[in-house]
């Protein structure tokens, strides 16, 4: 499933927001201010944020301006507030946002913003622009090289057209074949995750935590869904 950022400096909202997504099967990294939303939003960029609006340091729309400024709004960002007007709901749409959600937010009406904001897909202006633009003359052409005297190339006849090279075969990534559903695909990437982490920390749950980012009950609980075993695998000798 997806990584959602969650930024609300009410620890309460935190908490059933993060117990809601994480019964859905997604993982969930908690911020209370706009400094530890930037250091997430640095360290990996999220499938999705849900961004409160009013908050003690930076407020969310601010925060969602920095992010457009600097190219970092590629992910689709749901805000939230109890008290925003129409006319800040609006200026965050313009911004960037893709949705609202007013407080109380209700199991339903989060879930089905949630789910249709990880279906949107959001391409960043930089990325538009650049297969939007017209060929330039400065850009590469990729054409065929020069035979070289006495090479393979040299000994095909004027006009033979030269046998076209087996096509690699893109449809895994390592272990992960691509031809099967996103979550399934995702549910595959994260137990080859976590049993990497494992392994390397000799199942030590402390340390697990630690690397992956994840609270010691949510990481059991996220092993449990992926079937992983956390108990200490037992040495083969003697």
């Amino acid at each position: 499933m997806a990584r959602i950022l969650v930024v609300d400096d009410e620890i309460g909202i935190r908490e059933l927001l993060s117990e809601i997504l994480y019964d859905e099967g997604h993982t969930v990294e908690l911020a209370e201010n706009a400094a530890q939303a930037r250091e997430s939003r640095l360290r990996q960029r999220p499938d999705l944020v849900l961004l409160d609006i009013w908050m003690p340091d930076i407020d969310g729309v601010s925060l969602l301006k920095e992010w457009s400024s600097q190219g970092l709004l590629n992910m689709p960002v749901i805000m939230m507030s109890g008290h925003a007007t129409v006319d800040t709901a609006v200026e965050a749409t313009r911004i960037g946002a893709v949705d609202f959600l007013e407080k109380p937010i209700t199991l339903q009406k989060l879930l089905k913003t949630v789910a249709a904001g990880l279906a949107r897909p959001v391409i960043p202006a930089s990325m538009r622009s650049r297969t939007e633009r017209p060929a330039s003359p400065a850009d590469p052409v990729f054409t065929q090289p020069p035979a070289l005297a006495g090479g393979p190339a040299a000994a095909q006849p004027m006009g033979a057209v030269p046998a076209a090279a087996p096509a690699p075969d893109d449809s895994h990534l390592g272990r992960i074949s691509l031809n099967q559903p996103l979550r399934e695909a995702r549910d595959e990437f994260e137990r080859i995750y976590f049993e990497y982490h494992l392994l390397h920390e000799n199942h030590s749950m402390t340390r697990v935590s630690e690397r992956t980012g994840l609270e010691r009950t949510h990481l059991y609980r996220k092993l449990k869904q992926l079937g992983i075993d956390t108990s200490r695998k037992k040495s083969s000798g003697g």
